[in-house]
């Protein structure tokens, strides 16, 4: 029985190849890309794929498909802020130079955090 993905080897797994996309983890290991990086496992063990735990989720794939991670949002919000809406994600320049933690402001439509509510009648 193979062991369960951990964090850390999750970061490993992804590092290079978020890196060369221009896309780059918190520096802040600790406190900020672990524990993202584990929430997103046990999305993965929930749901059963790496679905954003930083965004309230409908628990269905197909409603959610924008937040499997990487979201659909980082690249326009690391684009605009240098920061995913997590935090997870930071571009380079931000990765380098990263004093303190971004405020993004959440870019995800409204009818899709909350269905059914916005919904006319």
């Amino acid at each position: 029985m193979p062991k369960p993905l951990t964090a850390e080897a999750l970061y490993l797994a992804l590092k290079t190849v978020q890196e060369k996309k221009g896309y780059y983890f918190n520096p802040n290991l600790k406190d900020m890309t672990f524990p993202i990086l584990e929430q997103l496992l046990v999305n993965k063990q929930r749901y059963g794929y790496l679905l954003c735990p930083c965004r309230l989720t409908s628990g269905s794939k197909e409603l959610d498909e924008d937040l499997l991670c990487p979201c659909d949002y980082r690249e326009p919000d690391v684009a605009e802020f240098g920061s995913c809406y997590c935090g997870l994600y930071l571009s380079k320049e931000e990765a380098e130079n990263h004093q303190e933690e971004i405020v993004v402001p959440e870019r995800r439509p409204i009818e899709k955090r909350f269905p059914g509510l916005t919904k006319r009648r």
